[in-house]
């Protein structure tokens, strides 16, 4: 089943050396989102994540938290798209090497 919508995301704070991705992929699975999420060489996290709206606006409500020891200062949103996710409609959370 192929996800309704694609956010592509960039969340800026203190965002690496807390477990962001593996709680990112850990909480989009919980929620049945697809997509993926890395760390960026310039210290933020992107991420793209694709399901039903309830479901990313929970996603999304969740990363302005982020882990524990996590400050996240801005989390940036536009419209993704398929494409943007390595097998749509696999049900599959990867999270990526750095960029």
């Amino acid at each position: 089943m192929e996800p309704n919508r694609v956010v592509h995301v960039l969340i800026r704070g203190r965002v690496h050396g807390v477990g962001f991705r593996a709680w990112a992929q850990h909480n989009a699975e919980l929620r049945g989102i697809e997509g993926w999420v890395r760390n960026r060489r310039d210290g933020s996290v992107e991420a793209v994540f694709a399901g039903n709206a309830d479901s990313l606006g929970a996603m999304l409500k969740a990363c302005r938290q982020g882990p524990s020891g996590a400050q996240v200062e801005d989390v940036e949103t536009r419209e993704g798209t398929l494409s943007s996710i390595p097998r749509p409609g696999s049900g599959r959370f990867e999270v990526l090497g750095t960029v």
